[in-house]
């Protein structure tokens, strides 16, 4: 595993957006270094079955092939994507952010306002 930071690409142009209110106080964190792990699933094992690997065994993870990867940050997931390989090394492109509800082209509608009742 190497020390050295991830390397990430925009594929959107971050002037055309414009900062969400509390962006400000957030940068003061931008230095602050955290873990962000890529899960591709889960299994689980009793102390027995853990001890009853070898070089070769095989786990059966709860997700199958194709199915988008978690991102966590510090253990709490934030983003699911998927994994591609760019010059012989793996990646991940986000493809959903978690707890972000998806935007709309159009903004909402209002609700009609209720009849005056006589």
């Amino acid at each position: 595993m190497s020390d050295e930071p991830a390397q990430l690409s925009q594929l959107t142009d971050a002037g055309s957006i414009p900062d969400p209110p509390g962006l400000a106080d957030l940068k003061r964190l931008s230095d602050v270094p955290i873990d962000l792990t890529v899960e591709i699933g889960r299994t689980r094992l009793t102390v027995g079955e853990t001890l009853e690997l070898r070089q070769g065994s095989i786990l059966t993870l709860n997700r199958m092939a194709g199915e988008p990867v978690d991102l966590l940050v510090n253990g709490t997931p934030i983003a699911r994507g998927e994994v591609v390989v760019i010059d012989e090394q793996f990646g991940v492109r986000i493809t959903d952010i978690v707890g972000q509800a998806p935007t709309s082209p159009t903004p909402p509608t209002e609700a009609p306002a209720a009849p005056d009742q006589v």
